[in-house]
């Protein structure tokens, strides 16, 4: 009867989803430029260390295929709001519904 999120990779999703049937959610930048001026922006690595993160990132990227929902962080508040409304949803779901008001199903049904 709890949500819980994980904030991990697409290896670490892939090992959760081969242990249960999760709700996934890729966070994808909005563009690569903009994902390059946020690393560099940042002022904490090297240029060889932000070449390195955005190699990864290209191939990283490219798993989101693999995930249930897409969110695109061009606005951070608007990410944030597409994120609630995926777990409000999920809450919805029939599925869920008949797992969490089971009994007021039943009685519904009756």
């Amino acid at each position: 009867g709890e949500d819980v999120i994980l904030e991990i990779d697409w290896q670490g999703a892939q090992a959760v989803r081969a242990l249960v049937h999760p709700i996934s959610i890729f966070i994808l930048p909005p563009s690569l430029d903009a994902l390059k001026e946020r690393l560099t922006g940042r002022a904490t690595d090297s240029e060889a260390v932000i070449a390195k993160r955005l190699a990864s990132s290209v191939a990283d990227i490219s798993h989101y295929k693999q995930f249930n929902y897409v969110v695109i962080n061009d606005n951070f508040d608007e990410a944030v709001e597409e994120l609630i409304a995926i777990v409000k949803a999920t809450r919805l779901n029939l599925h869920n519904l008949k797992r969490t008001q089971a009994d007021l199903l039943r009685a519904l049904e009756a």
